[in-house]
């Protein structure tokens, strides 16, 4: 595989200083690398509005800084980040007048969050992509900061460039591991545009509608939310449940690669994942799975990037239905609580308070009061008789202060046994008589 065209875009980028080319105040053009028409025509193919008076947008590897002066000059305030001090920005955006419209932060991709930048109406990633060693990383961040659309614009892998290399249907990427991609040592990967399409929607992305095809790159309008639901279309599934992958809680983080599972139920024979369009707090993300098991369906899908703490509503629709009604979970919310008591105990079956029959099951009810309202099976914990135990369910929060939350009761040992829950340091204790 040979890059020359990467080395002749060099030398023309050295020989003149500038990568983008500017249309100056007085009207002459100052000549980059990137000539204006062709600037002009990347992001044309992007549905921007002429007008982005109100709107936030980013502008990440500004390098001189085209794309946020274009954003500014529509009305946009604008964040413009790079990993290192361009003089060259700094010197066109005095030039063009927009050092009050434009912001400009020394930053690395990896360093993008909503806590360090707030969030944006529009994210301009052009270009940056295939210098990332953590590309999947880098548009997870991209997606964490976007309320809206994303313009994501990367080289990508072409048959002419790998002859040998079968592509169709498959997404493929080729590493570099040194200088092999046109002599520069930050030119990482080069993933086909399928590929990219396929990390714009892992990362966190709803849809990636290919909106451009050049020689060398595509360009795909990245969108954090679905199509809405046509008012006319049919019925909308029941969700049963909506839960942690791993531990079946309702408490998810964003700084984890978190799941969620989705039960639910509609009347239909066949879904795939192409047809199922779940959203958390009305952020869009594509299923990884979808299933059945037994009368319900099943669907996972990642916890969608950048959501604020606090309660979310988890919701889903099918092709062609409504949305369904909503699931609460918990997000980045902290499990403290200073005191907690227990209230009653209760055999699982039969409800008699102070002991279990052991012969009907071995489901013990606790009621505990004091708990948080994200207190989940997850950071509950449970010992009966000094051994650990099974918490197999805790009752969502509701109009009284004490909880059920259940236990599994082990057949063996003395004719009463020690109850302990426990959360953090706060602990609770009781005891029940075993029946047998």
């Amino acid at each position: 595989m040979t890059f020359d065209h990467v080395r002749e875009w060099k030398q023309e980028f050295e020989a003149s200083g500038w990568w983008h080319s500017f249309e100056l105040p007085d009207g002459s053009i100052l000549e980059g690398k990137c000539n204006l028409s062709g600037l002009k025509d990347r992001l044309a193919v992007f549905p921007l509005p002429a007008d982005l008076t109100g709107k936030r947008a980013l502008d990440v590897g500004t390098w001189d800084g085209w794309f946020a002066f274009e954003l500014a000059k529509r009305g946009a305030e604008v964040v413009a980040i790079d990993c290192w001090d361009n003089p060259r920005f700094r010197e066109m955006r005095r030039l063009l007048q927009l050092e009050e419209r434009v912001e400009y932060r020394l930053m690395d991709v990896y360093d993008i969050s909503p806590e360090a930048l707030g969030r944006f109406d529009v994210v301009m990633f052009m270009g940056v992509l295939y210098h990332l060693k953590h590309p999947l990383l880098g548009l997870e961040r991209v997606c964490s900061v976007t309320r809206d659309l994303a313009c994501v614009d990367s080289f990508v892998l072409r048959e002419p460039h790998t002859p040998s290399l079968e592509f169709e249907g498959r997404l493929v990427m080729e590493f570099f591991e040194t200088d092999e991609f046109g002599g520069q040592t930050d030119n990482w990967v080069a993933p086909s545009a399928s590929c990219l399409a396929a990390f714009c929607r892992t990362a966190g992305f709803a849809r990636a509608e290919l909106v451009g095809n050049l020689q060398y790159s595509a360009s795909f309008a990245c969108y954090r939310h679905w199509l809405p639901p046509s008012p006319e279309w049919g019925l909308e599934p029941r969700l049963v449940d909506a839960v942690h992958h791993l531990d079946f809680g309702i408490n998810f983080s964003t700084r984890r690669d978190d799941y969620i599972v989705a039960w639910f139920s509609i009347d239909t024979s066949h879904l795939g994942i192409k047809d199922i369009f779940p959203e958390v707090s009305g952020y869009g993300v594509r299923p990884i799975h979808v299933g059945r098991q037994e009368s319900n369906w099943m669907a996972t899908f990642r916890l969608p990037p950048g959501l604020e703490p606090g309660w979310h509503d988890v919701r889903l629709r099918v092709k062609g239905s409504r949305l369904s009604q909503p699931v609460r979970i918990a997000v980045d919310l902290p499990l403290a609580t200073n005191a907690i008591r227990i209230t009653t105990v209760a055999d699982g079956a039969t409800w008699k308070e102070d002991e279990i029959d052991l012969s009907i099951g071995t489901t013990l009810a606790v009621w505990v009061a004091g708990l948080p309202e994200s207190a989940d099976r997850r950071c509950i914990y449970a010992r009966i008789d000094g051994r650990s135990a099974d918490v197999t369910y805790v009752e969502p929060p509701g109009q009284t202060e004490a909880r059920q939350v259940n236990v599994m009761m082990p057949k063996q040992g003395p004719e009463e046994a020690a109850i302990e829950i426990s959360m953090g340091t706060a602990k609770a204790d009781a005891r029940v008589r075993r029946v047998r």
